[in-house]
């Protein structure tokens, strides 16, 4: 069954385009991920005219759209009602280059033709500034040109360039090439050009993904959630944003339209987690290097929960008003106010997200009292605010409480604190910082249990259930077995379990109850469930999510569970997150699946 989600990203750290069924390009952010949408039809209304990129096939009956094994390299074959058929394949460069890393803000593109005389029309319809203006266009003898008042996009081709410029339809006899990008000359022959350019890509992503550790189950579906999670990180700072796109609402025509193109310090250890267990340590050693550098530029070491790409620029949020929005649902939204809000969890995200640089052997270079210095000065923010009222992981604007998952994500970091300590041989701050872990546990324990629920709650002054409970367990504040996290894994199911799949809390917020399944929650319930040795059950709903993937394997945000549609913003590094580790939880061994019965 299609749905408006089924895109595949396709980038290379440092840009991503979404491309639909038929390979058109709805959504590039340009020159990097949180830039100006050049193709922003994505959120141009329900049949925009513009803001794209396609090659269309006059009379189309069919499309076919995988990835390239284990790459980030797209293929998409449509075929004609007479039987013609022909081959798209986009990637955007990445692979080292004269002794470096080689990623430009670009995309290339053939169009090979497979059978018969297919007859394409291509147009590439680029906006600026939001949708609010269409770009002058200037043509070179084997290029386009696109201005606006900030950018400049070329588009280099072999294809007749009056038919491109007019968008007259052609005959496809001969494969045609095109590269997307910067406005700099083209030197080298296109097509010899983009089909290195693709070779190379392919052996980079091949030779990544060889390098992870795989479990023996789901392994097609674990290398797809791997790529994505590596396609929304932005390697020039080592930033990894939440999503690739902004203001795909989390449920049919709500106002619940967030910005997601920036950094949030939780999401992104979630993600280091992920691509930690599965040996792709870099990620993690490119975001400690962007957090030291918030820190560094950070008053007295205080976090925001989120931050840009380039951490110093400002993230104000405002409404795009020549956007109609996806599906035509309002308002588009540039920024996020969260950057503003008070979520006392990300002092413990950021620490648990270095603690394997003190760990992991297999570093150049394991990391060392420099930083454990500086993640004492977080540590000390999380000792005096773990109490505090906050926004809490959900981002409530309208009120604050003190929330126990943000209370515990503090604990999560005193004590990993300790332990680093005492790895480094420095005795009297492993104490220190032990017995604040142990003081604050013996509190939260006391104040967000409550014995006749025989449950956690929500916060201390609430009775409300909040799916982020589910991660006691996994960051150790308490045993999966503990008859107290077994009591709130029950509750979530009977307060959050609906359809089949977890919804967040049970409690309305600024716009009313959500609508629709958080996907991360069900993964952290199937993960609580196995935790707790009830693995054929966690088993059984982790299929069920697998289902709701698109047609290449991917997940947004949310899911409408009666209809089995995806929303929200897209792909969303927690989701992939999610799939990966609970993959690895409930995989086999590869002894037991070699050579088991």
């Amino acid at each position: 069954m299609s749905q408006a989600l089924d895109l595949a990203p396709v980038g290379n750290g440092i840009i991503a385009g979404l491309f639909d069924r038929l390979g058109r390009c709805s959504w590039l952010c340009w020159p990097r991920l949180d830039g100006d949408p050049v193709f922003c039809a994505l959120l141009g209304g329900e049949e925009p005219q513009d803001g794209f990129m396609e090659c269309e096939l006059i009379g189309l009956r069919s499309s076919r759209q995988t990835y390239h094994r284990n790459t980030a390299v797209l293929e998409t074959i449509l075929e004609d009602e007479k039987g013609g058929r022909l081959r798209i394949i986009d990637a955007a460069p990445r692979f080292r280059r004269f002794g470096r890393s080689f990623r430009p803000p670009m995309l290339v593109r053939r169009i090979e033709p497979l059978s018969g005389s297919p007859l394409i029309r291509l147009r590439i319809r680029p906006k600026g500034n939001w949708g609010r203006e269409a770009p002058i266009r200037r043509s070179g003898s084997n290029h386009l040109r696109y201005f606006t008042d900030t950018s400049a996009l070329r588009v280099t081709t072999d294809a007749p360039l009056a038919c491109l410029a007019e968008e007259a339809p052609f005959l496809l006899d001969q494969p045609v090439s095109l590269i997307i990008g910067p406005d700099e000359t083209v030197p080298e022959n296109t097509d010899s050009l983009v089909q290195e350019f693709i070779r190379e890509t392919e052996a980079y992503w091949l030779d990544w993904s060889r390098g992870l550790h795989l479990p023996f189950e789901w392994q097609d579906a674990v290398i797809r959630a791997a790529i994505t999670l590596k396609l929304c990180t932005f390697e020039e700072t080592g930033a990894i944003v939440a999503a690739l796109t902004t203001s795909i609402p989390e449920a049919p025509n709500t106002e619940r339209n967030w910005d997601y193109r920036y950094c949030w310090l939780r999401d992104a250890f979630f993600t280091v987690q992920a691509l930690n267990r599965l040996g792709a340590t870099r990620t993690m050693e490119d975001y400690i290097r962007y957090v030291t550098n918030v820190v560094a530029i950070s008053p007295g070491g205080v976090l925001r929960p989120c931050y840009p790409l380039v951490p110093s620029l400002p993230m104000t949020e405002h409404i795009a008003e020549a956007l109609p929005g996806f599906l035509g649902m309002g308002p588009v939204r540039v920024g996020n106010q969260a950057a503003e809000q008070i979520q006392n969890d990300v002092y413990g995200s950021v620490i648990m997200a270095a603690a394997q640089m003190f760990f992991d052997e297999r570093l150049p270079r394991p990391a060392g009292e420099p930083l454990f210095r500086l993640l004492e000065t977080l540590g000390e923010h999380a000792e005096k605010l773990a109490l505090q009222p906050d926004a809490g992981i959900w981002e409530y604007r309208g009120r604050e409480r003190v929330h126990t998952f943000s209370a515990a994500m503090c604990w999560a970091g005193l004590a990993r604190l300790a332990g680093i300590a005492k790895h480094l041989g420095l005795e009297t701050e492993a104490e220190r910082w032990a017995a604040s872990a142990r003081s604050l546990h013996a509190t939260i324990c006391e104040r967000a249990f409550r014995p006749e629920l025989n449950s956690f709650v929500e916060s201390f002054e609430s009775d409300g259930m909040d799916a982020a409970l589910l991660l006691l367990a996994e960051i150790g504040f308490v045993p999966a077995t503990d008859p107290r996290f077994l009591g709130t894994l029950d509750r979530v199911r009977d307060k959050l379990l609906h359809e089949g799949f977890i919804y967040r809390y049970d409690m309305e917020d600024d716009f009313g109850k959500p609508e629709t399944a958080f996907l991360v929650c069900s993964f952290w319930y199937v993960d609580a469930l196995a935790a707790a040795g009830r693995t054929e059950e966690a088993r059984s709903m982790f299929g069920s999510i697998l289902s709701c993937r698109n047609h290449l394997g991917l997940l947004a945000e949310d899911l409408d569970p009666k209809r089995n549609h995806l929303w929200g913003n897209f792909p969303q590094t927690y989701s992939h997150v999610g799939l990966i580790l609970s993959a690895m939880r409930l995989s086999r061994s590869w002894e037991h699946g070699l050579w088991g019965d």
